[in-house]
């Protein structure tokens, strides 16, 4: 969790970031300066509502639980066109999402590594192949109760979501290295074969 030093917040994951894990990746990819080595600019959490269309409140519902979750208010998203075969109107809401920066994305991706994702029923590791071709991981969860924030008791409904991960580098191998160093449980830490140092 966050901790307050000189009153400033300073994420765990961060401190792990700067002291250890950027000497790690320095040492594997042999950067020359600093500012090469890869990091985090933001994870974004995406929650597809199709079934606001028939109940307008669940998205209102969606939102509260984002907010608990990240602890940062989440915007909705519209159609930008009518889809008759999904009953769908131009303007209507079908999706909640939160952009997490900085310190608050630390925090996040912190207690999603060490609390939430081992509260996965028969969970064994995250894939591997779900990188984009340009640094960044995308991540599906199919049941946002995984978070302690979320009150069992008050759940109405059950569902998923998708987290990317973004990176500031455009290829896949030092990002995973990045994720891996951070502490992201892969089923199985090797990098075409290779095993992870």
């Amino acid at each position: 969790m966050i901790k307050k030093i000189n009153n400033i917040y300073i994420p765990e994951l961060k401190k792990i970031y700067n002291k250890i894990v950027i000497k790690k990746l320095i040492n594997k990819f042999k950067y020359k300066n600093v500012m090469q080595v890869p990091k985090l600019t933001k994870i974004v959490i995406n929650v597809g509502v199709g079934i606001a269309v028939k109940n307008k409140k669940y998205i209102d519902d969606v939102m509260k639980d984002l907010y608990l979750i990240t602890g940062q208010k989440s915007v909705y998203r519209i159609s930008k066109k009518d889809e008759a075969g999904f009953s769908l109107r131009k303007g209507m809401k079908i999706s909640s999402m939160v952009t997490l920066r900085r310190n608050i994305m630390y925090e996040f991706l912190d207690r999603l590594i060490s609390i939430a994702l081992p509260r996965t029923k028969d969970f064994n590791g995250i894939k591997e192949n779900s990188f984009d071709g340009n640094g960044n991981y995308n991540l599906g969860i199919k049941e946002h109760i995984i978070f302690p924030e979320i009150n069992f008791e008050n759940v109405k409904r059950i569902y998923g979501m998708n987290i990317s991960i973004v990176t500031n580098v455009k290829n896949d191998i030092e990002a995973k290295y990045l994720l891996i160093y951070l502490g992201l449980p892969f089923k199985n830490k090797n990098i075409y074969g290779k095993r992870i140092n």
